[in-house]
């Protein structure tokens, strides 16, 4: 009776322990290319807006932007519409790249018609 009652009582507490092991963790939602592309795309327009950015050095960062547009659409061309995970890993760093240029240019260049 001892016996079962342990054994019971290890499978009660096993179970439950298991069961969270075998259910998948809830992975950090990615942001798509497209996305991250058009939240820096506000970014810089939302500079813009509030005088952190003056029009050129604007210019200057979305010429990036259609460059980084051009390079996507040449590689999914290459690769019958789909991107490599090697091209997601480029892409990937030049967005890195041309965010860190986007908080730079809005926060250690000059202040363009903002008071203060």
């Amino acid at each position: 009776m001892r016996l079962i009652k342990y054994v019971l009582m290890a499978a009660l507490t096993a179970a439950p322990a298991i069961t969270f092991a075998q259910t998948p963790a809830q992975a950090a939602p990615k942001h798509t290319i497209a996305q991250r592309q058009f939240n820096q795309q506000r970014r810089i327009a939302n500079g813009v807006r509030n005088g952190r950015l003056a029009p050129r050095q604007a210019a200057r960062l979305e010429r990036q932007h259609r460059s980084i547009n051009r390079q996507v659409r040449v590689m999914r061309a290459r690769h019958n519409g789909r991107l490599t995970p090697r091209n997601r890993r480029m892409i990937a760093h030049r967005q890195n790249v041309a965010s860190r240029r986007i908080y730079r240019a809005k926060h250690f260049g000059r202040n363009f018609g903002r008071k203060g």
